[in-house]
């Protein structure tokens, strides 16, 4: 009988493979965060704002009061909508979409379009998330 080792097993080649490649998405996100931290950023709550913010982001805007009053507020020509990458999040990136388009407002979604590559789901475990890779 012949013991797989964890440099012969095909499924252990495949986590390796996905570890490196998360390693790389992360790194480019970190990159961007340095791109976009003075940019106006909308997330869902309280835990998501303090997760930005240690990852060095200032602008950020919470859904705290009915999305119209939030997007009536915002007084910049693009942002960035980092709601949560679950259904409920995507059902109200799709709302808040349709309200900032009507406005003029462009959706920056470089940020999230790179986090729909990981596991994240949740904007506020973000920095936990990170550490895995660092």
């Amino acid at each position: 009988m012949q013991i797989a080792s964890k440099f012969c097993c095909p499924h252990y080649m495949q986590k390796k493979q996905n570890h490196e490649s998360l390693k790389e998405i992360m790194s480019e996100f970190l990159g961007l965060v340095e791109e976009y931290k003075n940019y106006t950023v909308i997330v869902e709550g309280k835990k998501d704002k303090s997760a930005l913010e240690l990852l060095g982001f200032s602008n950020i805007i919470i859904l705290n009061k009915p999305l119209y009053e939030v997007v009536e507020g915002i007084n910049v020509a693009k942002i960035v909508l980092l709601t949560d990458l679950d259904k409920k999040g995507k059902e109200l990136y799709s709302k808040i979409k349709k309200d900032l388009d009507k406005r003029g407002i462009l959706i920056d979604n470089t940020i999230r379009n790179l986090l729909f590559k990981t596991e994240i789901r949740q904007i506020e475990g973000l920095t936990k998330y990170l550490k895995k890779f660092s």
